[in-house]
């Protein structure tokens, strides 16, 4: 093959990675593991696989579907599908599986690569036209044989589907590997015109409807490849984080195909997510990241949030300032400061990450600046899927961060200023690679060059629609060309809403407006009746959960919209708890919005109980593919089957999680997962996608010794002091503090007491009571003599113990075991487990809360989980009339009369027969509760003592 055909032919990549020899071309986090993969190994894996596809009869331009997530098995599978002339068909493993099934009959596969789980939700929706199944993830097979209707794939799922039946079971990709001694000249493309054949068949992501067959050639592609080359925008020594899925074109070509062209290692995290992509930044050391705006607002929002929650508000607003400082430096002095000034911040996050590439869909200019005065180059690349993908780009720190960049070359640009009702094609402007253009207008963009396709799959009705009589490619997309011909983009044609008033209005400019507000986590722009509407899904990190989430939501639009133009101000919003439909590198699918808005409007659209995992947002469900998220999933989804149980949902606020709930439900994870939650992390989550990511994030932690064998190595030294006994002097404070109380109790509560003969003398100890008032704690301390109160300890809300000096002596002196709801929830219970340890007596309220109609509450499991390990006795206990003394809405006792029952002391193995529930702990406190509920029965009692 001469250098010209093998410029322009996707082979050359092979020849690319030999030169590389031993050296790294792809670095593949795992979950104990960086999996390193050699340019030898990978060129020699994808010559093998070429060869095996040619023997099982896959012809040149026959089509292979690929379903799968990011790994090295996929892209060895892309490149061997390339050089063996085959047309690989990436596809999105988020895809809806009925149209997952269309596309592979659209496409006319003969095989598929995918994995084991996809394999079997694909199961009754394979086509015909696919012969056989192969499984990227499983397990390298013996050689059993020619017949793969005798192999097995280790661990796969069981399916039959049409052609792909012949065999019980899927087989390893493996199995298509050839084990000859073929030259390597065979997999040589024949001549020129085999440049000009099929490498990729892409599936565009919906935004505005099905998806449409794009397919681009060899010569496509390695135009794009050469362009980047030639740009010089990479070192010899750059490392490529590639955290997006590779069935779009963006991170195919520019983040894997590129690369490898180049000899730039890929580093591959180990999902998709925020800790994952985090962990591959740092020890994988990449120096460019091929992302997409959405990966960088969150990586803004994360260092303003890490920021916060190191040193409050304050220290987010200190950093904000000088962000800005250092951005406008950036951008009027061209001063370079923030490389310098933000050195430690960026160390943290990569402290070799150099460059910010972005690409499929706009990026917002404003955080392009802030990301520059951070210290990183942020580039820019525009293009579409039909033009493989690059048209324009922006260099890393060229600035103009406004615009996308000057045309690449071979590309020519044109503006059609009369897009709307094609008009004279003569009055349009035109400015191509090499510099040349007219006067800027704005209109819809035209493009023609190497990297564009020449039609969609089997559809030549839309190919005509997307051609201009004399061969410009229409982009949808409306911009204009400045005098030094820079393009900007300013929109698409077919998502731009003309106003009432004729103005007319990109929505996602509104969104960048609107999403500036804390308050506000998605907003999605529609038009309703002629005006301009949004769905609004509420940040609850930045709302006062105690006030009207709606009312605040308003007022921050309020706020937005008093500083834009009339025409882009928003009509009315309706709120949303489920993240908004989007594509997998963030574009909003809008023609799903209508919808969305209709069903949240009405008056039951906005479901209660768990999302469905179809309707979340592609990181959400990536996020749940890790096992330990999805049992917390599961765990949620069971305890809050009646309430709105979203990703976004808080904890606090929607899901009523507080005080000694977040104790119980923390010991739930640990049990459920195996993760134990440490109480830094619990302060952090407020929403439900924090716990999730916590519990992601500590799964792959090695686990603290159990808490329940040494409870004390999970206190600090303040912890274990409160476990101390009590000093001469508050010893004495004490006694008569309890003194005064009996007699306030005695009088102002009228107490009787009966059973107290039932109560042993001493520890180890449970007292289990009903929760009715702030006075129980009272009126229970009454009921005891100077020896038990000495050895008792009090579980109660952390907050209600330090509200002020007076309750924060008062705790210390009656010896409180502290619950905080935000960071106390794992100490809590292994300073309870501490007493007990220490034969004491524990006084715990298994309801978690006060009850708010005064009638006994369902109990929480963390008793039920510390009487599983520590058989200790537990004294059911029933109080009443503290209710009618103080209610929930009173702040000062009235006179009422009491009464305190305490029953016969219950062993745990015996409450563990009786109880009803799966696991030993609900059993427990099931039985519990039944037997506090019949103490409530009884009608006498006896006079205090």
């Amino acid at each position: 093959m001469n250098q010209q055909h093998r410029r322009n032919h996707l082979a050359a990549l092979l020849h690319a990675l030999d030169q590389r020899g031993e050296e790294p071309a792809i670095l593949a986090f795992e979950p104990d593991s960086v999996h390193q993969t050699s340019g030898d190994e990978l060129a020699g894996l994808a010559r093998r696989l070429a060869r095996g596809l040619r023997k099982r009869g896959i012809a040149p331009g026959d089509r292979v579907a690929l379903v799968a997530e990011n790994s090295t098995a996929l892209i060895t599978a892309c490149l061997g599908m390339i050089v063996s002339g085959c047309v690989a068909v990436p596809l999105d493993v988020q895809m809806e599986v009925k149209t997952l099934g269309n596309v592979l009959q659209d496409s006319g596969a003969k095989l598929l690569l995918t994995t084991a789980e996809q394999a079997g939700r694909l199961a009754d929706v394979i086509p015909e036209n696919i012969e056989e199944a192969f499984l990227l993830d499983a397990a390298e097979e013996p050689d059993n044989g020619d017949n793969p209707s005798s192999l097995e794939a280790d661990g796969s799922n069981e399916h039959q589907t049409g052609k792909a039946s012949n065999s019980d079971h899927h087989q390893s990709w493996h199995k298509l590997l050839s084990q000859g001694d073929d030259t390597e000249t065979d997999l040589e493309p024949d001549d020129e015109r085999s440049a000009d054949d099929t490498a990729v068949l892409f599936y565009t992501s919906g935004t505005t409807g099905p998806p449409k067959g794009v397919p681009l050639s060899h010569r496509n592609l390695t135009t794009q490849i050469h362009t980047v080359g030639n740009a010089k925008l990479t070192q010899s020594d750059d490392r490529i984080l590639l955290p997006l899925p590779l069935h779009h074109v963006y991170p195919l070509v520019i983040g894997t195909l590129t690369p490898i062209s180049l000899g730039l290692p890929i580093i591959l995290p180990r999902s998709l997510t925020g800790p994952d992509i985090l962990q591959a930044i740092r020890e994988g050391e990449a120096t460019m990241i091929i992302g997409v705006p959405r990966l960088y607002r969150a990586l803004y929002e994360a260092i303003q949030s890490q920021a916060e929650n190191a040193a409050g508000r304050w220290a987010r607003d200190a950093l904000n300032r000088s962000i800005g400082l250092s951005t406008w430096l950036r951008k009027y002095p061209r001063m370079k400061l923030g490389k310098l000034l933000f050195q430690p911040l960026r160390h943290r996050i990569g402290p070799n990450l150099r460059v910010l590439a972005s690409g499929g869909s706009p990026l917002d200019p404003e955080l392009g600046w802030r990301l520059e005065g951070l210290g990183w180059e942020v580039a820019i690349g525009y293009g579409l899927t039909e033009t493989s993908p690059l048209l324009t780009m922006n260099p890393p720190g060229a600035g103009h961060l406004d615009t996308v960049g000057r045309p690449i070359p071979d590309v020519e640009l044109r503006i059609d200023e009369h897009w709307q009702d094609k008009g004279d094609e003569n009055e349009q402007h035109a400015v191509s690679g090499s510099g040349h253009q007219n006067a800027p207008g704005e209109g819809e963009i035209l493009a023609r060059g190497a990297g564009v396709f020449d039609g969609y799959w089997n559809l030549p009705d839309k190919t005509k629609e997307a051609f201009t009589e004399d061969g410009w490619y229409r982009t949808g997309d409306l911009g204009y060309l400045d005098r030094h011909g820079r393009l900007h983009v300013t929109g698409r044609a077919s998502t731009l809403i003309i106003t009432e008033q004729g103005e007319k209005v990109q929505p996602d400019e509104v969104e960048s407006a609107y999403a500036e507000a804390p308050e506000i986590r998605e907003i999605g722009v529609l038009q309703r009746d002629g005006k301009l509407v949004a769905l609004v899904v509420p940040e609850t990190h930045n709302t006062d959960g105690d006030a009207d989430l709606e009312k605040q939501i308003r007022e921050a639009v309020r706020r937005v919209s008093d500083r834009l133009p009339s025409y882009q101000r928003l009509a009315d919003i309706t709120l949303t708890r489920k993240s908004l439909p989007r594509t997998r590198i963030g574009k909003i699918r809008r023609h799903q919005l209508k919808v969305r808005w209709e069903e949240a409007g009405s008056e039951d659209g906005e479901q209660t109980g768990p999302l469905p995992r179809e309707e979340m947002s592609s990181e959400d469900r990536e996020l749940l593919e890790h096992p330990a998220a999805e049992q917390l999933w599961d765990l949620l989804a069971e305890q809050f089957s009646e309430e709105p149980l979203t990703p976004d949902a808080s904890l606090r606020m929607d899901l009523g999680v507080d005080s000694m709930q977040w104790l119980n439900l923390t010991m739930q994870i640990m049990q459920r997962t195996g993760v134990e939650l440490d109480d830094e992390t619990l302060a952090r989550a407020d929403s439900v996608r924090d716990l999730l990511q916590a519990v992601r994030e500590a799964a792959g932690r090695e686990s603290h010794k159990d808490l329940f064998e040494d409870p004390e190595q999970a206190l600090n030294e303040q912890q274990r002091r409160r476990l101390q006994p009590l000093g001469p002097t508050a010893s004495f404070v004490a006694r008569n503090g309890f003194r005064l109380n009996r007699r306030l109790v005695r009088w102002l509560l009228q107490l009787k007491v009966e059973g107290i003969e039932h109560l042993p003398e001493k520890g180890p100890l449970v007292i289990a009571a009903n929760h009715l008032s702030h006075l129980d704690p009272f009126v229970l301390s009454a009921c005891f003599d100077q020896q038990r109160l000495e050895q008792t300890f009090w579980a109660a809300w952390v907050e209600a113990t330090r509200r002020n000096p007076l309750t924060r002596l008062g705790s210390r002196l009656a010896k409180t075991v502290p619950i905080d709801p935000q960071r106390g929830v794992i100490t809590s219970l292994a300073v309870g487990a501490a007493v007990l340890q220490r034969d004491k007596i524990l006084v715990w309220f298994p309801e978690g809360e006060r009850s708010s109609s005064g009638q006994l509450q369902p109990f929480k499991p963390g008793l039920g989980i510390l009487l599983e390990h520590y058989r200790v006795p537990v004294v059911p206990t029933h109080i009443e009339g503290t209710y009618e003394a103080m209610p929930p809405d009173r702040r000062t006792p009235r006179r009422h009369p009491t009464r305190v029952r305490f029953g016969a002391p219950l062993h745990p193995d015996d409450l563990e027969k009786e109880g009803e529930g799966d696991e030993a702990s609900t059993r427990i406190v099931d039985a519990l509760h039944t037997a506090i509920a019949r103490l409530g029965e009884k009608g006498t009692g006896v006079d205090s003592p």
